[in-house]
């Protein structure tokens, strides 16, 4: 079959390798749409981000490897032995963190918690191939209602269920959001129908911020064109929002905002608040603790999103009550494609993207 491998940092190639080989708990998969996250488009150029150290050591040690594609709909075409709850013929998605099975989480049926074990598209073999090898504990089943290409983003909706989750928005709580690309816009809806009150949101972009109106923002601030930290102010009676996610954050050679979010969230939130961290930085970030003290601010940073959180996305997808359609705008065709997918997605603002560039295989 063909698949995707990186040589180096910036170096990949459509090889030719063995197709895998089912085994007991395990499905064979076609994928039908794939994406790459953000994370995995930083990383495929050697941007530092999340598990930056790890691949680099993998890909200086083991290369050629195939790397990244944990956000994708797939179709199985053949079951393990064992796999009880899947069927040749279903679509599906995946959970990308695997429990290890050996912990004393995992012995004790908290395997959700565990943080040991692989990580697909990491540690083992993602999407990014005309076949894969996936554990039956990953999956869950796509509701016939949604589409190969919104089914592909329920991964990354599932780590913002968790970044909700997290905050723990009381009915009411205003809410404000750094950031309305995928995982930004997607934190809007969940805290919309989770109970939350006025929600803000801010970005640079005028195209991402229509959609965050369309979404159910009830102000969506450009930073270029009003001082947002003031604004928020002002619509929340001079205290700040009582919960402020920060999804802003990040490298700026990929059009991300740096730290300077992080430093508005801070001056955003109401004394007592909370920030949630929903950003990778990449490296160290200095920070005013004394301020947080005086504050009592609650700097939190998302639970482990689970199974049952990419089940809960199905259910809120397929009833409706999010919508992610609106912020898919690059859809491109076959698996020679996958490159210019990284490019649009690591490049973000200079292709006017909102969700990472698509591959329809």
């Amino acid at each position: 079959m063909k698949a995707w491998r990186f040589y180096a940092f910036g170096d990949m190639r459509l090889d030719d390798i063995p197709e895998p080989v089912c085994r007991a708990g395990h499905v064979v998969v076609k994928p039908l749409c794939v994406q790459p996250s953000v994370t995995e488009a930083q990383l495929a150029f050697g941007i530092p981000t999340l598990a930056y150290d790890r691949v680099k050591q993998r890909l200086e040690a083991e290369a050629p490897l195939q790397l990244f594609g944990h956000e994708f709909c797939a179709q199985i075409v053949e079951v393990g032995a064992g796999v009880t709850g899947f069927h040749v013929g279903d679509r599906v998605a995946a959970r990308a963190k695997l429990p290890c099975g050996n912990c004393s989480l995992c012995r004790n049926e908290r395997s959700t918690l565990c943080r040991r074990g692989p990580v697909i598209g990491f540690d083992q073999p993602g999407c990014f191939s005309e076949l894969a090898l996936l554990p039956e504990i990953s999956l869950v089943k796509v509701d016939d209602r949604i589409s190969n290409s919104v089914a592909a983003c329920l991964q990354s909706l599932s780590d913002s269920v968790a970044a909700v989750e997290t905050a723990q928005i009381q009915i009411a709580d205003s809410v404000a959001i750094f950031g309305q690309g995928s995982m930004g816009l997607e934190c809007l809806q969940i805290a919309r129908i989770s109970g939350a009150g006025q929600i803000i949101t801010v970005d640079v972009r005028d195209e991402a911020c229509a959609v965050s109106r369309e979404l159910g923002a009830d102000h969506a601030l450009n930073a270029k064109t009003c001082d947002v930290v003031a604004t928020i102010r002002e619509l929340t009676g001079g205290n700040g929002a009582d919960v402020v996610f920060e999804c802003a954050g990040g490298s700026p050679k990929q059009g991300l905002a740096g730290h300077q979010t992080l430093y508005n969230a801070l001056n955003s939130v109401r004394s007592g608040g909370k920030i949630i961290g929903v950003s990778w930085f990449g490296g160290p970030v200095e920070l005013p603790i004394d301020l947080f003290r005086e504050r009592s601010l609650r700097y939190l940073f998302p639970d482990i999103s689970t199974r049952e959180h990419l089940q809960y996305t199905v259910q809120a997808v397929a009833s409706g009550r999010v919508r992610l359609e609106p912020t898919i705008r690059h859809s491109l065709n076959g698996i020679e494609s996958v490159p210019q997918a990284f490019e649009i997605t690591a490049n973000k603002g200079k292709y006017q993207a909102i969700n990472p560039a698509q591959v329809v295989f």
